[in-house]
């Protein structure tokens, strides 16, 4: 994990902890202002519906999700994206084992008392 003036980060820094939900992540590098986060899931794992106040965007690195924001839901693989809006439920359902990396303004530091 980095933070502040670091601003190079090696996949072999990174610490994966198990989330509540049951699946992995990894915080990879961070600001005040900006916090991203790779999550790997199981196929058949969920990242429960929740809201917080940060903005996301995400990269699914590896995979295929179901995603499902403020009621909309779409079927998203390797290669595409999306955004959360400030304060919109959303949550994923992995529908083959997969990685999605996220983007989070301002950083998660929820994340880092964990």
């Amino acid at each position: 994990m980095v933070q502040s003036a670091d601003i190079f980060v090696r996949a072999s820094e990174g610490v994966w902890d198990k989330t509540p939900d049951g699946n992995l992540r990894r915080i990879l590098c961070y600001t005040d202002e900006l916090m991203m986060v790779e999550f790997a899931f199981e196929k058949g794992g969920e990242g429960w519906m929740h809201s917080h106040p940060h903005v996301q965007s995400s990269y699914v690195a590896e995979g295929l999700f179901e995603v499902t924001i403020d009621g909309r839901t779409e079927i998203l693989k390797a290669g595409d994206s999306f955004i959360v809006q400030s304060g919109l439920r959303h949550g994923v359902k992995a529908l083959e084992k997969g990685r999605l990396v996220d983007c989070f303004t301002p950083h998660r530091a929820d994340f880092l008392s964990t």
